[in-house]
């Protein structure tokens, strides 16, 4: 194998690949990269045995062949060098020589032979999707996500295809996000995939351009996302997931507007308020008013208020502000709706340039679960 290419190139390529390399993975050749120089195209691999990633790109071949290096060390190496362009070459016995300016090494691998293959993509139900829709899509789900393995099928993004529609959902239990698309197929689309919360932020650090296409490409056991110059493989997550529209407040009596930014600030105020242990602050609607009060025993306590659209008797409902503010910063509208029953069910919160709150398909829709009022 011998090559020629950017070395801005090469290292953007093994960028997009670290995540996944297995540092301390007990099959050693999980912690290499697999370099392939075929047909005009450099095809670099990495895998954990749950998520791969391939990226490729047109360079010059000066000899077809492959091997794998240490990825980390590779890199390493390749982020140093000065020059323009990087030669990179192997011999027989898997010894790769890396000649970049003046500069000279020789770096040993492993044959590719003993590299796990990545699935081939073949005869799959598939739907396409313009990659920044896609990147909004998992973004505005992810945040939600449980990263707590007890809860395993809370660990990973629900995808639910039904007709024309991709249903996105994240929650971890105490707070939930879901969003929809309305997609584009030439097949009937029916099924439900939860994707591994690794792999879906590795498919959006590959979405680099929002206006080009994604293909999705759906399998009952994996599923793959292809973007412009990489495609990402994982397995997906087995069990089944909970109903969650069961915890979406259907008739919410009570919708409040509230301004965005506002609201993120004086949440970052009253949040240094709150104990490491709850982590909740009292939100009280009364006439044209939202009050916020946290108060701890070995901290203090703050007040803070901004105005609102209420109107009625006063209603007192805690909330995560952490949690309140994870929402509050994947939304995109200057302001939120928040529908509230009372202080002891979910509230439910959409950007207010979506459709009214009372809609059937609001989206992108947040739910919040609150906290018990003696708690902050």
């Amino acid at each position: 194998m011998r090559f020629i290419i950017s070395t801005q190139e090469l290292n953007y390529l093994i960028g997009k690949l670290l995540n996944v390399v297995g540092q301390k993975s007990a099959i050693p050749i999980l912690s290499n990269i697999l370099l392939e120089a075929k047909n005009g195209e450099l095809i670099l691999t990495a895998t954990d045995l749950t998520v791969g990633i391939r990226c490729f790109t047109e360079t010059k071949i000066l000899e077809e062949g492959a091997t794998t290096l240490p990825a980390k060390r590779f890199a390493q190496l390749v982020r140093e060098l000065t020059a323009l362009n990087v030669e990179v070459s192997t011999n027989q016995h898997q010894v790769t020589e890396i000649v970049s300016g003046s500069s000279r090494f020789k770096m040993h691998g492993m044959s590719r032979d003993e590299f796990p293959n990545l699935p081939i993509i073949h005869d799959a139900k598939q739907f396409n999707i313009q990659q920044g829709e896609l990147k909004e899509l998992l973004l505005r789900t992810s945040f939600a996500v449980s990263r707590e393995d007890n809860r395993y099928v809370l660990t990973g993004v629900f995808l639910s295809l039904s007709g024309n529609q991709a249903t996105f959902v994240g929650t971890d239990g105490k707070r939930l996000a879901k969003t929809f698309k309305e997609i584009e197929s030439n097949q009937s689309l029916t099924g439900n995939y939860i994707i591994p919360l690794k792999a879906v932020e590795e498919i959006i650090k590959n979405l680099t351009n929002d206006n080009e296409m994604a293909s999705f490409f759906l399998y009952e056991d994996k599923i793959a996302v292809q973007s412009s110059d990489s495609i990402v493989i994982t397995k997906l997550l087995e069990g089944d997931y909970p109903d969650v529209d069961r915890v979406i407040p259907e008739r919410p009596e009570t919708i409040v507007t509230l301004h965005r930014e506002e609201l993120i600030t004086l949440l970052r105020q009253i949040s240094l308020f709150t104990s490491d242990n709850t982590h909740s602050v009292r939100f009280t609607f009364s006439d044209d008013e939202l009050m916020l009060t946290a108060n701890t025993m070995e901290i203090g306590e703050g007040l803070v208020k901004m105005p609102v659209n209420y109107r009625g008797d006063k209603l007192e409902i805690a909330f995560n502000p952490n949690y309140f503010l994870d929402i509050l910063r994947h939304s995109k509208s200057e302001a939120v709706k928040m529908g509230l029953i009372d202080g002891f069910n979910p509230g439910v919160i959409t950007d207010e340039s979506q459709q009214p709150i009372l809609s059937e398909r609001p989206s992108p829709l947040y739910v919040l679960m609150p906290m018990r009022l003696g708690e902050e």
